[in-house]
């Protein structure tokens, strides 16, 4: 397993413990299977593949460029501030 941190709205973490203790899971447990739910319906299209093969030249093509700064002009604290006070909490 890999450790995950996400940001959920109210709603969807009631609704999370709520089917979880429903069904006898965890709240993760929820999560996971929703997760496996969502990835089961996508497929990629040939187009899709011929698209995603062109992004990873050009994700090879920017990595060998300048490397970004290695000092961050932020605090990971002003990030989850800022975040948080985007969706309202």
């Amino acid at each position: 397993m890999v450790r995950k941190q996400i940001f959920l709205e109210s709603v969807q973490e009631e609704h999370h413990k709520k089917q979880g203790k429903r069904m006898g899971l965890t709240e993760a447990e929820v999560i996971r299977r929703a997760i496996d739910q969502q990835t089961s319906l996508l497929t990629l299209s040939p187009r899709s593949l011929l698209t995603w093969e062109k992004e990873k030249v050009f994700i090879a093509q920017r990595m060998k460029g300048k490397k970004p700064s290695q000092h961050r002009k932020f605090l990971r604290e002003e990030a989850y501030t800022e975040r948080l006070d985007r969706y309202g909490r």
